[in-house]
């Protein structure tokens, strides 16, 4: 046989038995209902276009962030709280409160915006409860809310402005009016299918008089500033309601002139008095009305208050003086004069891009913000300003690890710069001390270098030294060259292969394997020599500047994880190609059916075999929702689109999972996805994660990264189970997880003032090993988990007929606090996960609230019990008469240098002094039952009284030299227990004199009782 034909069978021997083994599966979500995501930051806004206020409730805002849900402050933006988690979208672009029932608050969902990195919503949600629950209202299809206008005497009347599709027509656009609360909509003002509306407003006096904005606009699939606007925009006013009604054209720009985006706002002191923010490539700027709107004079042009209108047009007017105007913008700016001349009071330097102003109209000192880097607040007129380093809404592009011990989760923030943020923090939480900037750009990807994790490279291409805090621009391109073309988001990865090699996109691949000293080209241009229109952009296409001689760029790079010269690349217009020789050659491999600008968001090597791939393909742009997953076998000679399971939400990235083969995980607009058999069946893995833009996800080492769009990066911790899922273990009455490789770790219980509870933080993992099993039903009795060493004998044991610990409040809400069970351990059917805190079981006097408790009036208790010394363990789950057992590794804190002999030694310090604690405890409570007989009324047979009080005098002796002990013991057991280190000679000495001082008391105790004084 001909060895390409051999090998060729071979081949897809390998590829039928693999799909063979790995046939459908999917899972009851039972099986993994205890993995938790947990939020770690950064704490710092990001885009935020709506918000809302409650007049009579001043310290009470609302803000919908951009694929962040709604937040609420009720301390005028000191803390902020989520109120829009559990719904189905987290993209907001307009919120409204009812003025006559602030408890009836509108949410419209999608950004609002015309933006290249925008998400859209699903329509129209309500409260009747001030945000505890919603309901949906409809217009799904609208996509982008870019208004809601309430009714100030009637919640039961409500206009909205649908933006629509931002890709493409659709004909739920206009605006829409519900006489019913929102149960029923009816569209009251339209133009065509590629015509939204964006803003709206009520005559203060009259709400039957109401205005309103269309807006003609359309994105195009290649990236770009702004959206090209068509004939269409304009501005309407109804007097009847919105029955009727009639564009308002005198003195505004035509259509023939470029009108655009129009924000209108009327103050509140003279409803005649209108201000108009208008974008118009000649004729943009602030145009004033003093005839409600029947006449318009443009009285400023200055292009900082108007310029880029399609992402900026919010104007309004303080509510008690008619010639105060302020106008978001790139900054915020205020003017005293009618729109003559503005002042900047708030912007850079502090932020910038801000997009909506809304004034307390009972108290104009109180103005809300909303920007690209968060919502912020004042109460004195501008003077100060709340922070935004406390929402943790952060719009992150993509997302990597480094190789640090605890690791590093690295991203670029829209609008922000970059962000690394600790995974874990040694101090019970991650906060401010966890994370900082790394010198990337906000759009660009970060690459952490694989050998020495204090560089870090981003964007297009700088070098950040985390020693030395300096970065240094190590681009390959330094001047702008028509030859080269980089995206915002240009990728930027090491080759898994070679932790020398740096491979960056442009529209050819560049790579360096000295840190950028020097670059080389390895490929040519691998994107459409001419992509062409697509029809979505439809009428827009003529008002294009380039008519449509765009070209693409590299999007996505997937090096190979085992040989460093096979590389595949992806472009935004939708290109797939691959070489095999280190970029000597290339060979395009796309999908047949994928057409120009089918974004090839990101591609991933398999770790298995060279020959397979996967390819998440986002086709967003081209106003197509469906889910794209192309998977080849065969080094892309035949591709899959395998999404069978994933609703109409695009796909942003797709990766393979290290250790199981098959396993896959996918970033979709809305959450994450898993798949068992290799892509052929999807499921849902998003479980307590908002249903935020999941941009990008990554595995390390047992943990599931992600960063989002809207709400900063998520860890799924120890994903150990779903990499051992398997039918039997669905079908099985009790399954036992094997536990993942468990670190000894420390939180550094730090006497410094505490951080209060206002301080935003990210959560740490939890403590200790965790112990997953899965019940196929209830318990018919009591399940107990026992932790045994490794010659069998019995270290912990924990039982669901357990009682729950009584925990102080204030030492629970202590940031060093341990909680060493928090819940007796579950029986109830499901996946569970509880965790074993690595102690041994605390001496008796821990649990028990005399005499110790002293010691710790000041501090939280830190838990007595021993730690387990690193080793092999097993875990014996039990239950329903039957048992089952699973080996456990405990290893030492790679930051720990401690020998082993020394651990021995500390351990069998702590062993020895909780043991004599425990003898102490047994002899004090025995004298203090001795002492209450004594007390008692004398019975006959009893000592004399003479014998009685010498009896009383050397018990209460005793007692206070056992109190004294025990104050001593738990005290030395701290101390020894401190760090993972060996005791110092003073405090072994300590321990071994206080233990043989315990010795003393049992045996003055013993020969007490043995005394012919003792009662009988």
């Amino acid at each position: 046989m001909n060895r390409c034909v051999l090998r060729a069978v071979i081949r897809l021997l390998i590829v039928c038995g693999f799909a063979v083994a790995v046939a459908a599966q999917q899972f009851n979500p039972a099986l993994f209902q205890d993995l938790r995501w947990r939020m770690i930051g950064p704490h710092r806004g990001g885009r935020t276009v709506a918000v809302a206020g409650f007049p009579e409730r001043p310290n009470t805002l609302l803000i919908g962030v951009n694929n962040g849900g709604v937040w609420k402050t009720t301390d005028f933006g000191h803390t902020w709280d989520p109120i829009f988690e559990n719904q189905p979208t987290q993209s907001v672009g307009a919120l409204a409160v009812a003025p006559s029932d602030p408890d009836v608050i509108f949410v419209g969902s999608g950004e609002g915006l015309r933006r290249p990195d925008l998400s859209i919503g699903d329509g129209i949600y309500k409260s009747k409860d001030g945000g505890k629950t919603w309901t949906h209202l409809g217009l799904r299809d609208a996509q982008q809310i870019g208004a809601i206008l309430v009714d100030p005497k009637d919640p039961d009347r409500v206009f909205v402005a649908a933006l629509g599709h931002p890709y493409g027509p659709n004909p739920e656009r206009g605006v829409f009016r519900s006489l019913d609360g929102g149960r029923n909509w009816e569209k009251v003002l339209s133009k065509d299918d590629d015509t939204g509306a964006i803003d709206l407003a009520f005559d203060p006096t009259n709400p039957q008089t109401v205005y309103a904005v269309l807006w003609t606009s359309r994105r195009p699939p290649w990236t770009t500033g702004n959206s090209y606007d068509a004939p269409g925009s304009g501005l309407y006013k109804s007097s009847d309601g919105g029955a009727t009604w009639r564009p308002l054209t005198q003195g505004l720009p035509t259509a023939e002139q470029g009108l655009g985006r129009i924000g209108i706002t009327i103050a509140p002191t003279d409803p005649k008095r209108m201000y108009a923010l208008v974008d118009a490539p000649q004729l943009g700027g602030v145009y004033r009305s003093e005839d409600a709107g029947e006449s318009w004079t443009r009285i400023n042009g200055d292009a900082r208050l108007w310029g880029r209108g399609s992402d900026f047009a919010n104007v309004r007017v303080h509510p008690k003086d008619r010639d105060v105007v302020f106008i978001a913008n790139v900054s915020t700016y205020r003017s005293s004069d009618a729109g003559k001349s503005f002042t900047a009071i708030k912007g850079a330097p502090g932020g910038d891009d801000y997009h909506t102003v809304w004034i307390n109209p009972l108290n104009p000192d109180i103005i809300l913000l909303a920007s690209d880097q968060g919502a912020t607040v004042t109460v004195n007129g501008g003077a100060t300003w709340s922070s935004w380093y406390n929402q943790p809404t952060a719009q992150f592009y993509h997302v990597i690890t480094d190789s640090e011990f605890p690791y590093w989760v690295y991203g670029g923030q829209q609008e922000s710069g970059s962000a690394g943020v600790a995974s874990r923090s040694d101090f019970g939480s991650i906060t401010f001390r966890e994370w900082y900037p790394v010198g990337v750009e906000e759009y660009g990807y970060v690459a952490p270098d694989p050998l020495n994790p204090n560089l870090i490279y981003g964007g297009r291409v700088t070098r950040f030294d985390r020693t030395t805090g300096q970065t240094q621009d190590v681009s390959p391109v330094i001047f702008r060259n028509r030859k080269y073309r980089f995206n915002r988001t240009a990728p930027l990865i090491f080759a898994h292969a070679n932790p020398h090699m740096l491979l960056l996109g442009s529209n050819v691949l560049f790579k360096t394997t000295d840190g950028g000293a020097h670059w080389e080209e390895i490929s040519p241009d691998l994107t459409r020599e001419d992509p062409g229109v697509p029809a979505n952009l439809g009428v827009f296409a003529k008002y294009d500047p380039k008519q449509g001689k765009h070209r693409g760029v590299i999007y996505s790079i997937g090096p190979s994880f085992r040989d460093v010269n096979s590389i595949w690349v992806g472009t935004d217009d939708g290109l797939i190609h691959r070489t095999q020789d280190g970029g000597k050659t290339w060979r395009k491999v796309t999908p047949p059916e994928l057409t120009p600008w089918s974004k090839v968001a990101q591609i991933e090597a398999s770790h298995f075999d060279d020959e397979s791939a996967y390819a998440a393909v986002n086709r967003f742009r081209l106003d197509d929702l469906h889910p794209y997953i192309y998977r080849t076998h065969d080094g892309g000679k035949t591709w899959q689109n395998v999404v069978q399971g994933m609703p109409n939400e695009p796909v942003n990235a797709v990766r393979e999972d290290p250790v199981r083969r098959g396993l896959l995980f996918a970033a979709t607009e809305r959450g994450v996805y898993a798949s068992w058999d290799d892509g052929d069946h999807w499921q849902s893995l998003r479980l307590n994660l908002p249903a935020t833009s999941v941009r990008d996800l990554v595995v390390h080492g047992d943990d599931l990264v992600v960063g989002t769009h809207g709400r900063s990066f998520w860890i799924l911790d120890n994903i150990t189970p779903l990499r051992q899922l398997r039918p039997e273990v669905a079908s099985a009455k009790a399954h036992l997880f094997e536990p993942q490789l468990t670190y000894r770790l420390r939180r550094n219980n730090s006497t410094d003032t505490p951080l209060p509870p206002e301080i935003p933080a990210g959560k740490n993992p939890p403590d200790g090993a965790m112990i997953d099993f899965f019940l196929n039903a209830d318990a018919a009795g009591a399940a107990v988990v026992e932790i045994l060493d490794s010659v069998g004998n019995l270290v912990r044991r924990f039982s669901s007929a357990d009682a729950p610990e009584s925990v102080d409040a204030n030492e629970l809400n202590h940031p060093t606090y341990w909680v060493r069970s928090p819940r007796p351990l579950p029986a109830t059917a499901g996946m569970h996960r509880f965790l074993w805190d690595l102690r041994y079981p605390p001496p008796d006097s821990a649990t028990h609230e005399f005499p110790i408790s002293a010691i710790y009036r000041d501090t939280p208790r830190e838990p007595l019990g021993v730690y387990a010394l690193p080793g092999r363990y097993s875990v014996k789950l039990t239950v329903g008469g039957e048992s089952m057992t699973q080996p456990l590794v405990l290893k030492m804190d790679p930051r720990v240098k401690t020998s082993e002999e020394d651990l021995r030694r500390q351990f069998d310090a702590a062993t020895h002094l909780s043991q004599a604690l425990d003898h102490d405890v047994i002899v004090l409570r025995e004298i203090q039952k001795l002492r209450q007989q004594l007390k008692a009324p004398a019975k006959a047979g009893a000592a004399t009284p003479g014998s009685m009080e010498t009896l009383d005098r050397r018990s209460a002796e005793l007692e206070e030299q056992a109190s004294d002990l025990n104050a001593d013991l738990v005290q030395l057991l701290a101390v020894v227990n401190s760090a993972d280190a060996a005791p110092n000679d003073r405090a072994a000495s300590e321990a071994e004199a206080t233990r043989q001082a315990v010795d003393r008391l049992v045996a003055d105790w013993q020969s007490l009782r043995q005394h012919q004084l003792m009662p009988q």
